[in-house]
């Protein structure tokens, strides 16, 4: 066996020994993985998951871009001086007299669900302005009528956006004003007090002329009615009203519509999304529950309709002169008397002389 010389012994000492380090290095690499995949579990892949409580209804929502629906709207009707855009639909314009509306075909099976409005209220006029818009839960759908568009005396919930105030005695509050009223087809509502004194609840909100997006969610659970609203764009809501004791009846159709009068605003609806909730058990029957009659066992303390006093018969024309000659007759006296005043002193000082 022919020998090689010291410098081929070194380098072949050296190469032996990289690659046993680089096997040593894998060699612990691999067993620290095996003992991580024995300590630990393996994780699972990321899954969104659904939303347990409710889900959206897609016969019971109204959702842009409409254009692609052809002359109608799938599931939808609409009236008056309705116009459907691909962006928004339209209940009035900012014009005086229009009455507009749309409502849902599909009666609502559930007994517990939230609805969410996209809406927009803009106009012209920074102090006069209205009338306001509606968003309805009722039995009768498709009449034109002057709560705010659609029918008096209804069957089911209201939720009143109300732009213009009517009444300026002691329980006003400031417009725009949100409020809820459940009737059962027998309640009139009284436009002179703004439905005050049949309304479940209430709160102020200036939801004209924003340029970003304003919500209302409409939350009916376990026979509790919540009102909130979001006017910041913030995906937050703002508690408005919250009443318990109120009895719906299913089967009653969603709608929205929207008055203007000698003032007036535009009314839109963007969007209308109509979620199904859980809801806890119940002992009544699907029966009894579309049966049902409208109801709260809450109101707002109950307000008498007075009537306002009746305007003078004497012309805005008549009036101004009349005060126009009771100051010239005060500043004839006036006159008069100054003259009278300087003659009494021309008299005294001719007796010093």
């Amino acid at each position: 066996m022919k020998l090689h010389n010291l410098s081929d012994i070194c380098g072949s000492f050296t190469m032996l020994m990289a690659a046993m380090k680089t096997t040593f290095l894998l060699f612990v690499i691999l067993l620290l993985n095996v003992q991580a995949d024995v300590q630990q579990p393996p994780v699972p892949p990321t899954v969104t998951r659904p939303t347990v409580d409710k889900f959206m209804k897609r016969e019971h929502s109204l959702m842009k871009p409409f254009q692609g629906a052809g002359f109608g709207l799938p599931y939808w009707d609409f009236l008056g001086t309705t116009m459907v855009t691909s962006s928004h639909v339209r209940l009035t314009a900012d014009k005086r007299s229009q009455t507009g509306a749309i409502w849902n075909n599909q009666p609502v099976w559930s007994r517990n669900w939230e609805l969410q409005v996209q809406f927009r209220v803009q106009g012209t006029k920074k102090d006069l302005f209205g009338d306001g818009f509606a968003i309805w839960y009722v039995k009768e759908r498709m009449e034109t009528g002057p709560v705010f568009g659609s029918r008096d005396q209804f069957s089911g919930l209201a939720i009143i956006a109300d732009t213009y105030s009517n009444h300026n005695g002691p329980h006003n509050h400031q417009h725009p004003y949100l409020s809820a009223m459940v009737n059962n087809g027998s309640i009139s509502y009284d436009h002179d007090r703004d439905g005050t004194h049949t309304m479940l609840g209430g709160c102020e909100v200036k939801f004209r002329n924003f340029e970003h997006d304003t919500f209302i969610s409409i939350r009916y659970e376990d026979d509790e009615l919540t009102v909130s609203h979001d006017l910041d764009n913030s995906r937050s809501w703002t508690p408005c009203l919250n009443v318990k004791g109120v009895t719906l009846p299913t089967g009653y159709f969603f709608g929205a519509s929207a008055l203007t009068g000698e003032l007036s605003d535009s009314h839109d609806i963007l969007s209308m999304k109509m979620y199904e909730l859980e809801g806890s058990a119940t002992k009544q029957t699907d029966e009894e529950r579309r049966n049902a009659l409208p109801k709260s066992e809450y109101f707002e303390s109950p307000r008498d309709h007075v009537e306002d006093p009746k305007p003078s018969s004497m012309s805005g024309v008549k009036t101004f002169f009349l005060l126009l000659l009771g100051v010239l007759g005060c500043f004839a006296c006036v006159v008069i008397g100054i003259m009278i005043y300087q003659k009494q002193q021309e008299n005294s000082r001719k007796r010093f002389y």
